[in-house]
């Protein structure tokens, strides 16, 4: 209701669109320096509480109890599986 018709509809998509930016980096940066001394940058919430040599995400099959990192269980053959952290 401020400035002209043209203008006003620019200003105001502007402020839709790069609002949301400007707060999705500030959360981001204040995420950044979560969790971890050392310079891996961190952040989030998977991998927080992770030891340092884990490289990815383990699977533990249902039915034998077998941790593997493919689909499926190279002991029983079965894709019943949870994932572990």
């Amino acid at each position: 209701m401020v400035l002209p018709f043209p203008y006003g509809l620019g200003a105001a998509l502007a402020i839709f669109i790069a609002f949301p930016l400007l707060l999705r980096r500030r959360y981001m940066s204040r995420m950044r320096g979560y969790g971890g001394e050392s310079g891996t940058g961190g952040g989030g919430f998977f991998g927080m509480g992770s030891s340092g040599g884990s490289s990815g995400v383990r699977y533990v099959c249902l039915v034998c109890n077998n941790k593997h990192k493919g689909g499926t269980c190279p002991r029983c053959g079965s894709k019943m599986q949870r994932a572990d952290f």
